[in-house]
């Protein structure tokens, strides 16, 4: 007998393109075909490894901090996440501008669901290509959202123009991401000020998702939003998987720099979620502590990531029908195809890549239909002995191809 109960729209609706192509992989693994998962920017699955001394502190953590913490987070964490932030950037937060979160996608749900009203008709406006959580986040939220154009020409800089162009009365907020994901550019301060500049203008305020901010391996002059941001109230997200190569820690935090006190209710209604699900993970909480106190990984894992940006960037761009940017900071690279007739879309170019190669990337289109189309994205985080060995047999398909 059929069920009566059926799922919502919103959650059928759901995608998930850099997880969602993992179900292909495992068929095509049962094949016996190599399968070389270059679609989930996780460092760990490859030659990095977090830190040793927050692995040790988390060992220790385990042993004494296994109750619930704050809602808003541990306060001890909170306090080295304000002097942190406050050093680096010279600006001044408190404690009661800080929420710690299970990863950032988390506290991208809270804010999302703290600013939109559904039914309203509410816009988001984030950069294309952008991270697809924020795609489907929005939606879910009950939201629209609106993507401005990120430059290909321009290594994929912000394009301040296209972004003030859709901007209207039902537009709630302005996102960034930078280093961005999927393309790996870094927007500099010039470009950052035109925004703030923008935001002002339209009293719009701007979320700036910076999980990436000490992995830059280019000489490009980065500066964090916040720093920059006189009197546009300014909301950051943050965390330890990315730069601290902890990924499957799922610590995260979102915090305002408003002079004026204009998100107050905003920051209100994300701590009113936070309470909802009890807290984040204590012991892990505790760990994080550590973090900041020594980051000697950062110059190996920087080092890293350029040579192998600079082997991708080289590789991909002698491949038929394929060309791509470099990228200056985060984990990814985003080339272009010529689909040439040949596939109906990037998605369809994918999934014939990962069945005759055994690569898995993501198709472009997943991280915006617009901006990202014709496109896919792949991690730069592999040995490039790996990456060569994969992209050597991308060569050979892509040849084999184009003689057809």
């Amino acid at each position: 007998m059929p069920s009566k109960i059926k799922a919502s729209e919103r959650c059928k609706n759901l995608k998930s393109p850099i997880r969602d192509v993992v179900y292909l992989a495992k068929e095509v693994q049962k094949t016996g075909k190599k399968i070389y998962f270059f679609n989930i920017g996780d460092p760990n699955k490859f030659d990095f490894d977090t830190p040793e001394h927050m692995k040790e502190a988390l060992k220790k953590s385990v042993e004494s901090h296994n109750y619930y913490s704050e809602s808003e987070g541990d306060e001890e964490l909170i306090e080295a996440i304000v002097y942190e932030e406050n050093k680096k950037n010279n600006i001044s937060i408190t404690n009661e501008d800080v929420i710690i979160t299970n990863g950032i996608s988390e506290g991208l749900h809270f804010l999302l669901n703290a600013i939109i009203e559904p039914g309203r008709g509410d816009e988001i406006l984030l950069p294309g290509p952008t991270y697809p959580v924020y795609l489907q986040a929005t939606e879910f939220a009950g939201g629209i959202p609106v993507t401005y154009k990120l430059d290909e020409e321009r290594n994929w800089e912000i394009d301040v123009d296209d972004l003030r162009r859709k901007i209207n009365v039902k537009t709630k907020l302005i996102c960034i991401i930078n280093p961005n994901n999927p393309t790996g550019s870094v927007t500099n301060k010039k470009i950052i000020k035109e925004i703030l500049d923008t935001a002002a203008e339209f009293e719009i305020p701007v979320v700036s998702d910076e999980i990436y901010d000490k992995l830059i391996f280019d000489d490009i002059e980065y500066r964090n939003v916040a720093s920059l941001a006189n009197n546009v109230p300014v909301i950051i997200l943050n965390g330890f998987s990315k730069n601290y190569l902890a990924p499957g820690w799922r610590c995260g935090y979102i915090y305002f720099y408003d002079e004026n006190n204009e998100l107050k209710e905003i920051k209100e209604a994300i701590k009113a979620q936070a309470r909802q699900r009890l807290s984040a993970c204590t012991p892990i909480m505790k760990a994080c502590v550590k973090a900041f106190e020594d980051k000697y990984h950062l110059y190996e894992a920087n080092k890293k990531l350029k040579e192998r940006a600079n082997f991708a960037y080289k590789k991909l761009n002698q491949i038929p029908n394929i060309s791509t940017k470099k990228p200056s900071g985060a984990y990814y690279i985003f080339p272009k195809i010529n689909l040439n007739g040949i596939w109906k879309s990037d998605e369809e170019f994918v999934k014939d890549v990962l069945i005759n190669t055994g690569i898995v990337f993501v198709h472009g289109s997943g991280f915006d239909p617009i901006y990202g189309k014709d496109h896919f994205r792949s991690v730069i985080l592999p040995p490039i002995s790996l990456m060569e060995e994969a992209f050597n047999k991308l060569e050979n398909f892509m040849k084999e191809k184009v003689r057809r």
